[in-house]
């Protein structure tokens, strides 16, 4: 096994204490009044050293959300056999939540109901997003013979995804005082009953 370099841990180390810094002030200031400056005075480099990083603050949080795509990937195709699609991506939402706070808790953390900036194609992030549970529904329904299973995941995934985002859009118009990890887990346990129901 290839253990990274020196330099290579040093800049991994970098990145990690930027995001952290940035999620936890974005949690206590809110994402609009959070400057770059602040995000890298807190994690001790300048902002220079920032851009170095990341290209803007939605780039940082853009990365966030990427990073937490296969650890949500994963969760789903863990989840127990006989979990119906939807139950099985709201439990690992859930489950991420209760282990994860920051990792979910940026989607909810930056620009208001935003998967995408201008710094990254308009659609990538999203999609990126949307195929990440496609794939790993598509595992879980390979059981199931049948002959529409990648089709099936993709519409699965593709709801599911929608659900969130009118999630981020719900959170993001309550008062800064109720946005908490939280409500936003609530908000998506409503939404996700609105997708099974359909009422």
């Amino acid at each position: 096994m290839v253990t990274p370099g020196r330099r290579e841990q040093h800049k991994a180390a970098t990145r990690r204490a930027l995001q952290d810094a940035a999620l936890q002030m974005f949690d206590d200031r809110g994402y609009a009044d959070t400057t770059v400056r602040d995000i890298a005075g807190a994690a001790g480099v300048t902002e220079r050293t920032f851009f170095r990083y990341f290209r803007s603050k939605e780039d940082l949080v853009l990365g966030e959300v990427l990073d937490l795509i296969p650890v949500l990937a994963e969760q789903i195709r863990n989840r127990p056999a006989d979990e119906p699609p939807y139950t099985a991506i709201l439990n690992s939402l859930l489950a991420l939540g209760a282990e994860r706070s920051a990792g979910l808790g940026v989607l909810f953390s930056g620009p208001p109901a935003r998967f995408a900036a201008p710094t990254r194609n308009p659609d990538a992030v999203l999609l990126t997003f949307e195929d990440g549970i496609a794939e790993a529904l598509a595992h879980r329904l390979r059981e199931s013979d049948d002959h529409n299973t990648a089709l099936r995941a993709s519409v699965l995934a593709r709801a599911a995804v929608a659900a969130m985002r009118a999630t981020l859009i719900a959170y993001s118009t309550l008062p800064d005082r109720e946005r908490t990890l939280t409500t936003a887990l609530r908000l998506v346990q409503d939404a996700f009953t609105v997708l099974r129901t359909g009422d």
